[in-house]
């Protein structure tokens, strides 16, 4: 075998040593050990090769505007402007980046002069990332929430995540029903909970009581997907508290 190995080529190469290693098992045993130390040799190359293959995934961000005074804003990735008038209550399409550190600055549309947040984030192999911009644009800052899109299958999965600055505590709740997620604080991302694909009326309550902040009528939910419902504007000014719903 010569040029470029790949995963499945040491792995039957593995397969090829330890047949022949059986069948000396009894009969040579020198050789049984020779083609066996061969075995555990291709193994170790096909594992070696896997994690430096896992350790080199790109990794994947997107960016949530949830800012509820700021402008539309271009981001820039290491100088280079790869999001460009994101409005408020939007999520940008994912962008891969291979692992490694990066400088995010972050501008009013239009104007690549007056920053309004410039901040590093480091991006692991094979993550995904919604980076969620916050807060007013004087106190402006950035983020970071892990996704776990995978699901296993014909299921679904969701999680909460609070960014309304002016809303204390909230309980997420099925429609007169009991509470699915509890005290959930400003800025908290709740874990995933496994669901059956569904169509299902929640609300959204001050934490311990039944006062409902926010209706979610029909909220659905489909098989092989992830989603993380997110908290985005304000109690007791404009723009109105809602809820969006965003696939992982």
């Amino acid at each position: 075998m010569s040029g470029n190995r790949n995963h499945s080529d040491y792995l039957q190469r593995a397969a090829m040593y330890d047949l022949l290693a059986h069948n000396f098992k009894y009969s040579n045993p020198n050789l049984h050990m020779h083609y066996y130390l061969k075995h555990l040799k291709y193994m170790n190359k096909a594992m070696v090769l896997r994690n430096t293959q896992q350790s080199q995934a790109d990794g994947r961000v997107r960016f949530l505007h949830a800012s509820p005074d700021a402008p539309d804003v271009d981001i820039y990735i290491n100088g280079e402007m790869k999001v460009k008038r994101l409005p408020f209550r939007v999520a940008s399409n994912y962008l891969a980046l291979k692992p490694g550190k990066y400088h995010i600055d972050i501008y009013p549309t239009g104007n690549s002069v007056d920053s309004l947040l410039n901040k590093r984030i480091t991006v692991e192999p094979g993550k995904a990332y919604t980076l969620a911009i916050i807060d007013s644009v004087k106190k402006m800052r950035l983020i970071p929430y892990l996704n776990q899109p995978e699901v296993p299958p014909n299921e679904s999965k969701i999680r909460f995540l609070h960014l309304s600055p002016d809303t204390g505590a909230l309980d997420i709740a099925v429609k007169n029903r009991d509470v699915v997620f509890p005290n959930i604080s400003y800025k908290q991302a709740t874990d995933y909970l496994g669901i059956m694909p569904m169509t299902v009326d929640l609300e959204v309550r001050e934490a311990g009581t039944k006062n409902v902040v926010l209706s979610m009528p029909k909220a659905q939910f489909r098989p092989n997907e992830a989603y993380t419902i997110v908290l985005i504007g304000l109690s007791k000014e404009e723009p109105a508290l809602q809820a969006m719903i965003m696939k992982d």
